[in-house]
């Protein structure tokens, strides 16, 4: 079966489909599955290691906003040993999590539907990466908080920040949504790792020929025609 319409009621990019007229639904769907599961396994490998948010400044996790002034007088007296190892436990923690998304980017791929599949291959750059946000957002999120909160107990200092933020939100000097420093350190975990998973998405559709499957060659390559 060409490539053609599934569902009348989808709405999509003709002049894009038009370009795969010569490869079938599936194998469509098939290189599009692929890609992501790539781009997916790239994100997750290279922030699951060490220092893979620490050492790099897109993704670094820093302080709350209402620590910030802290950091500053430590580094100011003389104390920036120990701002630096509080950053490094907080993106500790994000990279200890990390891994857990392995598994959902993969059971998500295999649940996408047709209607899915065509939205993400005629879609945005990063169709793909917001597919993923929708529909593992909330079970990663279950899933980064215990691993951050086990790692931020080490260093005592979630229930510190945590009795400082309650009084804090109550005086409108903290968001609710930083008022907990697990919670804040999960968000940014997510926010980290999406960012990642979208930069690889973008190298796979700019750059077909440079992955290692023949048919994700030929769709891409069709669509960037």
């Amino acid at each position: 079966m060409r490539i053609l319409p599934l569902v009348a009621a989808l709405v999509i990019a003709a002049p894009a489909w038009a370009q795969l007229e010569g490869i079938s639904n599936r194998d469509a769907i098939n290189a599009l599955k692929g890609a992501l599961q790539r781009g997916a396994r790239a994100a997750v490998e290279q922030l699951g290691q060490e220092n893979g948010f620490y050492e790099d400044a897109r993704v670094r996790i820093p302080l709350p906003e209402s620590l910030r002034r802290a950091e500053k007088n430590m580094r100011r007296f003389g104390m920036g040993k120990y701002a630096d190892e509080l950053l490094l436990s907080l993106n500790r923690a994000a990279e200890a999590a990390v891994p857990e998304a392995q598994q959902l980017f993969i059971d998500s791929v295999r649940q996408m539907s047709v209607a899915d599949a065509k939205g993400i291959l005629t879609g945005g750059q990063t169709a793909g990466t917001e597919y993923f946000r929708r529909t593992t957002s909330s079970q990663l999120q279950r899933k980064f908080l215990p691993i951050v909160r086990e790692a931020t107990a080490r260093v005592d200092l979630a229930q510190k920040y945590n009795q400082y933020a309650k009084y804090g939100v109550r005086v409108g000097m903290i968001s609710a949504q930083d008022a907990d420093l697990d919670e804040y350190v999960t968000r940014k975990a997510l926010d980290g790792l999406y960012f990642m998973v979208a930069e690889e998405e973008k190298k796979i559709r700019k750059d077909p020929v440079g992955t290692a499957s023949s048919l994700l060659q030929r769709v891409f390559g069709e669509l960037l025609k």
